[in-house]
């Protein structure tokens, strides 16, 4: 694994942190923030957004991703994740799927906001992964 040094980490996490208070979660008060590097080292952040259809709700881990692809960024270094849970939450399927499409293998910041992180590759979390090649 290619793991960053532990201060760029740290500023993944701290954008994804402070994205997550914009977060718009009235039906599961469940607040999650992320953010996305790209190779030129822009970061981009997304939190979740909730409809009352559910089937509409938006992660945040989504939201990164497209924000950073409308704005024309295409390879992407790392992701973090940040949510409040004591136990460190990983993306959804959903979210694994749009991740490894647009980045690949790379690895994934968990952290909490107690202070807790484990870094995973995606392929990690995301075995035997549907892409592209596949068609």
């Amino acid at each position: 694994m290619n793991e960053a040094p532990a201060g760029m980490n740290q500023e993944l996490i701290s954008a994804a942190t402070r994205v997550r208070e914009n977060a718009h979660a009235p039906f599961s008060k469940f607040r999650v923030g992320a953010a996305v590097e790209d190779e030129s080292g822009r970061i981009f952040t997304g939190c979740n957004i909730e409809n009352a259809t559910y089937g509409l709700t938006l992660c945040a881990e989504r939201i990164a991703i497209f924000k950073a692809i409308s704005e024309g960024s295409r390879r992407f270094k790392r992701v973090a994740v940040v949510a409040d849970t004591e136990e460190l939450t990983p993306p959804c399927g959903a979210c694994r799927q749009i991740l490894w499409e647009f980045c690949g293998d790379v690895p994934v910041v968990l952290a909490n906001l107690h202070g807790k992180t484990e870094t995973l590759q995606l392929g990690t979390l995301f075995p035997r992964a549907f892409d592209a090649s596949f068609i």
